[in-house]
């Protein structure tokens, strides 16, 4: 098991920034891949950007150039900085931890673009 806490979200306006944070319970070397997800009101999660233990990176296309994930180890923590917002940023965040026989999940933390 692992808890996984999310923090750093809340209200920004468009072209603002923002950095969400992961805090694990435990070492993150133990998941082969750290994520984040998100999930807008009516629509189906999806993943925003992964962080592999090698520390490599891939990218949702709609957030390429504007997010960048990265990890703390020593900390146990993943990051999410996240520039250029826009409204359709909007969503729900979620942290994950990932092995191929399991995924466990944040409870998230609410990304609001606006004006």
């Amino acid at each position: 098991q692992v808890q996984l806490v999310e923090s750093g979200g809340g209200l920004v306006q468009p072209g603002g920034s923002l950095r969400l944070s992961c805090a694990a319970s435990r070492s993150i070397f133990d998941f082969d891949v750290m994520g984040w997800y998100r999930q807008a009101p009516g629509k189906q999660r999806e993943s925003v950007a992964t962080i592999t233990t090698g520390g490599g990176t891939d990218y949702a296309a709609s957030v390429k150039g504007r997010f960048t994930v990265s990890r703390d180890n020593a900390k146990n923590t993943v990051y999410l900085q996240m520039s250029s917002l826009k409204p359709e940023d909007t969503a729900v965040y979620f942290c994950s931890a990932e092995n191929p026989w399991r995924t466990f999940w944040g409870q998230g933390t609410r990304v609001t673009v606006s004006a």
